[in-house]
């Protein structure tokens, strides 16, 4: 029997109007429904029901009526946005080495900013002393001249400056790792889908494994820190969610963390998808307890304190000497104080840096791990996160999901929730 749980807005997947919608519960399932004048009828499912929404949900309130009605095609951040920003994203380059089918950025071709453009972007952004600047495209690392856009950030008061790569020219030429570090490269952003080639080939076009691996070692000798970010899409690289999370913390303190992004169906995707081509929260959650096991102990991941908690959750461990996960918090049915973006900021970037590790290894191998400061030490050098984030399109946008993004792209002079801004309308339903 279908019950209506919310009320919201949504967009016409084909011509991107602004449309009422509903989440409507079927069971334990929960699909975003909604209707256009001249489209149509349109539905995504949303919630697996393998957890309970409204205690993952907790207390956000739903979008009220009467809130600003050109979100989000005049989106900029209006007043009534629910949270501030915790992560610019600056695109440099549209250009990239590889044509994966699956790119939200339909990365290619085109001529890139030139670098005194790119410098007036990033004083216009920065807020010195606080912005943490994620420089993306296409693939940044075509630019030779990225370390300098590095350094560029720092003058501009950027604290922390992180790099989206697809890890290739990471892997091929360390000279150039090198530089980055030395230019002030705060953090590594790394595509990373599985350990297995046969889905870089179905979702990048090509064998990558051993390339991921080499620019992790590359990095490692140049003390940046790397997050592996898998895009899990279903029938291609679900089932390989447990043996990411057990290489990268194999990986540790090189490797920080897992940020998982399921797929989302903008950019390069020509339709929307059946439902059983979306991959839902919870199924992630899901995923990574049936295979990870053990190594991720039970209620360590939690809904976001910062983002909606539809779209985010997080856990925080220390990597120990066993290779085990200890986690530093644990949930309280999922009900957590809100957190603003800066506090979000400052807790994420410290666990993504990488701190002076060998020191304390050798400290660790000299007086063993048996000491309140050993721990102290291991929360700075093997911290490691568990992250996801899950991107809308056309099919399931949801604003009350939007108005409380804290990932926003800069251009033409305003803060755009991503989703927003790389929101694309589909011609063909659903694939």
């Amino acid at each position: 029997m279908r019950k209506i749980l919310r009320h919201t807005y949504s967009v016409c997947p084909v011509c991107l109007k602004r449309i009422p919608a509903v989440h409507a519960g079927y069971g334990r399932e929960v699909y975003l429904e909604k209707k256009c004048p001249e489209h149509g009828d349109f539905s995504a499912i949303i919630w697996r029901g393998l957890r309970d929404l409204e205690a993952w949900r907790g207390d956000v309130p739903p979008i009220a009526d009467g809130e600003n009605e050109n979100c989000p095609h005049a989106c900029g951040l209006c007043p009534e946005h629910k949270q501030g920003t915790c992560c610019v994203l600056l695109e440099v380059t549209k250009r990239c080495n590889l044509r994966c089918p699956f790119c939200f950025a339909e990365g290619g071709a085109g001529d890139d900013l030139a670098l005194e453009t790119v410098r007036e972007h990033l004083r216009a952004l920065v807020v010195p002393g606080k912005t943490l600047v994620q420089l993306s495209g296409g693939e940044p690392t075509v630019r030779d001249d990225l370390p300098q856009i590095v350094t560029a950030a720092k003058e501009a008061g950027c604290q922390y400056v992180q790099l989206n790569t697809n890890g290739i020219r990471l892997a091929e030429d360390e000279g150039y790792v090198r530089s980055l570090a030395e230019a002030g490269l705060s953090f590594v952003f790394m595509q990373f889908d599985g350990m297995d080639d046969g889905i870089y080939r179905a979702l990048r076009g090509r064998d990558l494994l051993g390339v991921k691996r080499q620019a992790i070692d590359n990095c490692a000798r140049h003390n940046l820190g790397v997050t592996l970010v898998p895009t899990i899409v279903p029938q291609v690289n679900t089932q390989d969610i447990g043996n990411i999370i057990r290489f990268a913390v194999s990986q540790s303190p090189a490797v920080r963390g897992v940020h998982f992004q399921p797929v989302s169906y903008f950019g390069r995707i020509p339709a929307l998808p059946s439902d059983d081509r979306r991959f839902t929260l919870d199924e992630l959650l899901e995923a990574i307890e049936e295979q990870a096991g053990d190594l991720v102990p039970e209620d360590s991941l939690r809904p976001s304190r910062c983002d909606h908690p539809l779209c985010v959750f997080h856990g925080d461990y220390i990597v120990m000497p066993d290779q085990s996960l200890n986690p530093l918090h644990r949930t309280n049915k999922y009900r957590c104080a809100t957190a603003t973006a800066d506090q979000n900021r400052s807790f994420i970037a410290r666990r993504w840096q990488r701190q002076n590790a060998e020191d304390a290894e050798e400290q660790e191998s000299k007086s063993g791990f048996d000491s309140f400061d050993s721990f102290l030490r291991r929360v700075r050098t093997h911290s490691f996160t568990l992250t996801a984030m899950v991107f809308q399109d056309a099919g399931n946008l949801d604003l009350e999901r939007l108005r409380r993004c804290s990932l926003h792209v800069f251009a033409d002079g305003r803060f755009v929730p991503l989703c927003a801004y790389y929101l694309t309308g589909h011609v063909n339903t659903p694939s």
